[in-house]
C-alpha cells in the first residue's frame, strides 16, 4: 500500500513548483513549456478550464496533436503528442516528457484534496514536471518533496479594496459573488430590474450553459455577472470589480465564513493581465475587517499545514480487503486521510447487498466494482438513491457484459425534452451528464463511440434550452441593450414600423403614435427612465420630420373623428376643444415635449388653419348668421340664435317673434339659407351628414 515515499529521489527531479496568486500567467507558462517538449500531459481542476486548455493548444498544434479527457468527455485522435485532462481523470498508464498540474493547493480541500496530494506527490514527466498553485502550499511542498525548484511570481496587476456598495450602484464589468442558487437568482432578478440583467454562473451548470453564460458578459450584453465561488477557479473574464454579496458558504458539513486565501481566490478573478481590479462588498455581506482586506490587497495567507491523501494503492483480492486498503491512514507529518468520499460511501452501502455479493466474488469483478462506484453523483440525491443507480448499472455489465442498449436508449429518451423551468432542465442536465460517464467508459456500453455522441448531443440540445431560460428570467435584452448605448452616448438607430412600433437598435421600445411616444407598458422604474431617453435620443428627428410634413400638408390628409380626434394621415395629432365661441373651436395638441420650438409653433398653425377652413367649409351658413350682415331687427334676432344652435332651432321658443316677421325679414332670412318648418327654423344646406356630423361635435 502506497504510504508516500519521501526519500524517493524521482519525486523531485526536474520538478518545479510554480506557486503565486491569481493572475501571474502560471497555466499559460505551463502549457508553453509543454508545448516545448515532444510530449506532455496537464492535469486542471476543472472540466470547463479542461475544454479552455484544450482548444488553446488545438489552436496551436492540430487537432491530431491533441487528446482531452475528462469525466464525461474524451476526445483521443490516433497518435496525441499532447494530454489535457482534469486532475480526477489525468491517465495512468501514461509516459510523457511533461507533466503539470494545475492549482495544487486544491489538496487541502475537504472533499477532492486527496486527487490532488496523489497527483502532486506521484505524477510525473520524464524530463520535466511543473506543479501550479498557491504560495500558501510552498511550505508543504518544500517539506514532502525537498529538492524541488521553487518559483514564485508576483500577481502583474494590482488588486485594490473599493469599500461598500449598493448592488444597483456597482460598476460596469462587476462579477457578484454569492454562494447559494437562491442568492445568485435573487441578485440577478434584482439586476435584471435594475440594470438589465446578469449572467449566471453556478457550479451545478453543464460547462455548455456556464460557456454561454460567460459569452453573454464577454461580448458585453450584459455588464454583470452573478456567480457562486465556482467563478474563482478557472474562469478568465474580462472582470473589472469583484463584489461579494456574502461571505459564509456551506461547506458540506456546515456554514461557515471563507478564508482569506479562498477569498483572494475569488477577488482576484478582477482585472486581467496588466489591468488593475478591485473588490469588494454588497448587499447584506458584513464590511471586511482591515486585516482581511490587507491580506487580499497584499496576498499573503496562512500556509496550509495539512493536505488530504487517500491510499492509492488499492487491495482488489476481496471488497473487506478492498475497504481496508481505503481505510490505510498516512504516516507522514502534514498529510491526513481524506474523509470519506462518494465512491467509498457507494461502496459500503453495495458491499452489503447480497446482488452484489453473488458478483463481486473476483479481483476482476471487485474492480469493475470500484470502478462502477466511482459514477459521480451529479443528481446530488441521497447515498442510498445513488448506490441504487450504481448497481442497477453493476449487475448488467457483470450479467451481460455490457449495459442494455435499449435501456440505456430509454433512459436518454426520458430526458429528451427541453420544457419545464431552471431546475427541471437542469435535473435532467444531470441525469445525461450521468449517461455520458457512462458511455465515455469504453467497457460498459457496446459501441461506446455512438452513445458518447448521442448523449453530447442531448446534453448540448439541454444545456442551450437551459441558457435561453436563464436570459429570459435574468436579462432584459432592450433595457442592456440601451443603457448600454446611452452610456456609450452614441447615436441609436431607430426604426419606426408601418403599425407605429419603435424598434431601437432593434429592441422594441414602445409606440409612436403621430407626435407621442407611449412606452412599452411591461416598462417601469429605471428601464422605463432608459426607455425615456433613448427615445428622447432616437425620436427627436424623426418628429421633426413628422412636424414639417404635417405643417406642408393639405386639407386632405387631415380627417376629425367623431370623438373629436383629429387625425393626420391615420395619426392622433389633436383634440377638439370648447372655446368662448360656439362657431370658433380651437384644438388641443396631442404631442409629447420633444417637439418643441418653431416645429410646434408651425403644426399648431397649421392645424388651426385647417380647422378654420374646416368650420367655414361645412358650416359657412351659420358663420354668415352669426354675423347677421345685412339683418337687422327681429330677423337677425333669429339668425342669431339659429347660429347658436348649429343651424337647427326649436320653433316653438320664437313662436311669438315668427309671428311678428314681416314678409321683407323671412325673404332676407330664405335668402341665407333658412327654413321655416312646422316644429323648426333649420339651415337647409346644413342637413347633410358631414355638416350635421360637424355641428353635433361643436
Amino acid at each position: 500500500m502506497a504510504i508516500p515515499n519521501l526519500n524517493d529521489p524521482f519525486k523531485s527531479r526536474g520538478l518545479t513548483a510554480l506557486l503565486g496568486p491569481t493572475n501571474t500567467g502560471k497555466t499559460h507558462f505551463a502549457i508553453e513549456r509543454m508545448l516545448g517538449h515532444k510530449s506532455g500531459l496537464i492535469g486542471l481542476p476543472l472540466r470547463l478550464l479542461a475544454r479552455e486548455v484544450y482548444q488553446r493548444i488545438v489552436e496551436r498544434v492540430g487537432k491530431e496533436a491533441v487528446a482531452l479527457i475528462t469525466g464525461e468527455e474524451k476526445i483521443r485522435p490516433r497518435e496525441p503528442r499532447y494530454w489535457v485532462s482534469t486532475v480526477e481523470a489525468m491517465p495512468r498508464d501514461l509516459s510523457v516528457s511533461f507533466v503539470a498540474v494545475d492549482e495544487v493547493q486544491l489538496a487541502a480541500d475537504r472533499d477532492r484534496g486527496h486527487i490532488f496530494t496523489d497527483a502532486l506527490l506521484n505524477r510525473r514527466g520524464t524530463e520535466e514536471t511543473i506543479l501550479i498553485g498557491s504560495t500558501t502550499i510552498r511550505p508543504l511542498i518544500e517539506e514532502l518533496l525537498p529538492g524541488a525548484n521553487i518559483i514564485t511570481r508576483p500577481r502583474l496587476s494590482r488588486l485594490t479594496f473599493a469599500g461598500e456598495k449598493k448592488l444597483t450602484r456597482l460598476p460596469s464589468r462587476s462579477a457578484i459573488v454569492a454562494f447559494s442558487a437562491e442568492e445568485v437568482y435573487a441578485i440577478a432578478e434584482l439586476l435584471r430590474r435594475e440594470r438589465g440583467g446578469a449572467a449566471v454562473v453556478l457550479g451545478a451548470l453543464s460547462p455548455r450553459t456556464r460557456n454561454a453564460q460567460v459569452a453573454l458578459f464577454q461580448a458585453g450584453e450584459v455588464d454583470h455577472i452573478v456567480a457562486t465561488d465556482a467563478i474563482g477557479m478557472g474562469l478568465n473574464l474580462e472582470i473589472d470589480h469583484v463584489a461579494f454579496a456574502a461571505d459564509r458558504k456551506f461547506d458540506g458539513s456546515g456554514h461557515r465564513r471563507l478564508t482569506a486565501s479562498e477569498m483572494a481566490q475569488v477577488a482576484g478573478r478582477a482585472g486581467r493581465h496588466l489591468r488593475d481590479g478591485t473588490f469588494g462588498t454588497t448587499a447584506r455581506c458584513p464590511p471586511l475587517d482591515e486585516e482581511m482586506v490587507e491580506a487580499l490587497e497584499e496576498h499573503r495567507f496562512d500556509p496550509i499545514r495539512i493536505i488530504n491523501w487517500r491510499n492509492p494503492d488499492l487491495d482488489f483480492a476481496s471488497l473487506a480487503r478492498l475497504q481496508a486498503s481505503l481505510a490505510v491512514n498516512p504516516t507522514v507529518p502534514g498529510i491526513v486521510r481524506a474523509r470519506t468520499d462518494e465512491d467509498e460511501y457507494t461502496l459500503e452501502i453495495l458491499s452489503q447487498r447480497p446482488a452484489i455479493a453473488r458478483y463481486a466474488n473476483s479481483r476482476e469483478a471487485i474492480t469493475r466494482l470500484w470502478d462502477v462506484c466511482k459514477l459521480p453523483d451529479y443528481r446530488k440525491v441521497v447515498p442510498h438513491v445513488h448506490a441504487d443507480l450504481v448497481e442497477s448499472l453493476y449487475e448488467p455489465i457483470m450479467r451481460r457484459g455490457a449495459i442494455p442498449a435499449d435501456w440505456f436508449s430509454r433512459e436518454l429518451n426520458a430526458c429528451d425534452r427541453t420544457d419545464g423551468d431552471i431546475s427541471t432542465l437542469s435535473a435532467r442536465i444531470a441525469q445525461v451528464r450521468t449517461w455520458t460517464y457512462c458511455a465515455n467508459r469504453s467497457d460498459w456500453l457496446e459501441h461506446p463511440a455512438h452513445w458518447q455522441n448521442v448523449a453530447r448531443a442531448l446534453e448540448d440540445k439541454l444545456s442551450d434550452a437551459l441558457h435561453e431560460k436563464l436570459a429570459q428570467r435574468f436579462i432584459d435584452r432592450r433595457t442592456a441593450v440601451l443603457m448600454r448605448r446611452l452610456r456609450e452616448n452614441a447615436m441609436l438607430e431607430a426604426e419606426i414600423t408601418d403599425s407605429g412600433d419603435v424598434l431601437v437598435e432593434s429592441q422594441h421600445l414602445g409606440r409612436l403614435d403621430g407626435f407621442r411616444f407611449t412606452a412599452d407598458a411591461r416598462a417601469e422604474g429605471p428601464e422605463a427612465k432608459a426607455l425615456k431617453a433613448a427615445a428622447a435620443k432616437a425620436l427627436s428627428g424623426e418628429i421633426d420630420r413628422r412636424g414639417k410634413a404635417l405643417s406642408e400638408a393639405g386639407d386632405d390628409a387631415f380627417v376629425l373623428s367623431l370623438d373629436g380626434t383629429l387625425r393626420w394621415i391615420g395619426a392622433p395629432v389633436a383634440k377638439l376643444q370648447a372655446a368662448d365661441k360656439p362657431l370658433e373651436p380651437r384644438l388641443l395638441l396631442l404631442a409629447d415635449d420633444y417637439l418643441a420650438g418653431a416645429a410646434r409653433e408651425a403644426v399648431e398653425a397649421r392645424l388651426a388653419l385647417w380647422l378654420k377652413t374646416h368650420v367655414e367649409k361645412l358650416l359657412g351658413p351659420l358663420v354668415a348668421l352669426d354675423r347677421g350682415d345685412g339683418l337687422s331687427g327681429a330677423a337677425r334676432g333669429i339668425a342669431y340664435q339659429v347660429a347658436e344652435n348649429f343651424g337647427v332651432l326649436d320653433r316653438a321658443k320664437v313662436a311669438d317673434v315668427v309671428k311678428g316677421l314681416d314678409q321683407q325679414a323671412r325673404g332676407e332670412l330664405r335668402a341665407l339659407g333658412i327654413r321655416f318648418g312646422a316644429h323648426h327654423i333649420y339651415t337647409a344646406g346644413l342637413m347633410k351628414q358631414a355638416p350635421r356630423g360637424l355641428a353635433a361635435q361643436l
